[in-house]
């Protein structure tokens, strides 16, 4: 603890829980629109809330400490936008099995080792590309938003030149302040709606169908670890720190285990709240970031505790203001890509596809571009900078012996 207050700021501690505002500002849509296709009854929707902020805020705590490396956690989102489709027509008992089966695959291809001999193979320029295509629309909707809220988001910008001249350290932490203050002092904020009550988490009794596990589990584990897991890993590489991926992916795995009873689609390791909590803006030294993932996941429990009601408060402040922070917040994150990307020279041409493919937001079979842009870019490496074995020039094969 002594360590922790010596290392603990107020730049890591602001990243953290930027990174909480804006997964419940964003993602969390996702979520409702779900619970709300399945017609969830409000006990079994913040049940759900319960279990992926709890269960995000413990692992992503727990392993941001004992790797002394800012772990970001949370909910799968594209897990989450494959249950828009499939939740609806599955029981809440059907799709908590598949849940756990989803949570047993993820557990077992991290405790394998598989993973870390994937992301060890990975060329340094192209997980700066899929970090730097990941990032590129926060970064473009920073602007775009000024058409719909040139005052809130202009104060915000100008804020952030301001203090990144005067005390960069805190440049993040005053957009935060600006643009909240702002969007309160327009009435644009729902802070009388906020109710502090204690969820009561809702177990779930799994029903096992064959139709639910193909359907809903080996998919949900497949899009979870292609879209969660390996960019959120290139975020952490990007930034310096070499951790061991299967430990993460199995504690994360383990984690979702637990919780799925309780509704819990599935908590993995995050990629673009990640981003935030690994960059400079966090804290100058990069073995002192850890904090970050520490405040990040006591937010987590105590927004979780409270069945989401602060998750409500979150999910509804102006869309122009979260684009404008997560925008701001990333550029030091999408800059450390870009840079990456143009100074793995032998790989420019592999990364470059990476990086375009992946700020396409193309979508194909079910999988999202993060995925298709690991494809392309691993294929454009195999045909560019793979030996092509050829016999010699007038070389007689030699028949069997």
């Amino acid at each position: 603890m002594a360590q922790l207050r010596q290392d603990a700021s107020l730049p890591a501690a602001v990243a953290g829980f930027l990174a909480v505002l804006i997964s419940y500002a964003g993602p969390l849509v996702i979520v409702f629109k779900a619970a709300d296709l399945a017609h969830l009854d409000a006990a079994h929707t913040a049940s759900w809330i319960w279990a992926i902020s709890v269960g995000s805020g413990l692992s992503g705590l727990w392993l941001s400490w004992r790797l002394r490396t800012p772990v970001i956690t949370a909910w799968s989102t594209p897990g989450a936008a494959l249950l828009v489709g499939m939740l609806p027509g599955l029981t809440l008992p059907q799709a908590v099995a598949a849940y756990l089966v989803s949570a047993l695959a993820i557990t077992a291809v991290g405790a394998s080792g598989l993973f870390d001999r994937l992301i060890g193979r990975l060329p340094k320029g192209m997980a700066a590309a899929l970090l730097a295509g990941i990032l590129l629309r926060f970064g473009t909707e920073v602007f775009a938003s000024v058409q719909a809220s040139p005052a809130l988001v202009l104060a915000m910008v100008a804020t952030f030149l301001g203090l990144r001249r005067l005390k960069p350290r805190y440049a993040i932490a005053a957009v935060m302040v600006v643009g909240i203050a702002l969007a309160m002092a327009a009435g644009q904020t729902q802070l009388a709606q906020v109710s502090l009550q204690v969820v009561r988490p809702v177990w779930v009794t799994p029903e096992w169908s064959w139709h639910a596990v193909l359907g809903l589990g080996l998919p949900l584990a497949l899009v979870t670890l292609t879209g969660q897991y390996v960019p959120g890993m290139a975020v952490l590489r990007t930034a310096g720190y070499a951790v061991p991926a299967g430990r993460i992916v199995s504690v994360t795995g383990l984690t979702s285990l637990l919780l799925a009873p309780w509704g819990s689609h599935g908590v993995n390791l995050a990629a673009i709240t990640a981003a935030i909590c690994t960059g400079r803006e966090a804290h100058e030294q990069a073995d002192r970031r850890y904090v970050a993932g520490i405040v990040c996941g006591l937010v987590y429990v105590v927004i979780g505790t409270f069945g989401g009601a602060l998750a409500l408060v979150f999910a509804s402040l102006p869309r122009e203001l979260i684009a404008a922070l997560a925008g701001l917040a990333l550029m030091g994150a999408f800059t450390t890509g870009l840079v990456g990307m143009v100074q793995d020279t032998p790989h420019l041409e592999a990364s470059v596809i990476t990086f375009l493919v992946t700020a396409s937001g193309m979508s194909l079979l079910g999988l999202g571009a993060a995925f298709w842009g690991l494809v392309f870019g691993a294929a454009a490496y195999l045909v560019l900078h793979q030996p092509w074995r050829r016999a010699p020039t007038g070389a007689v094969p030699v028949r069997g012996a």
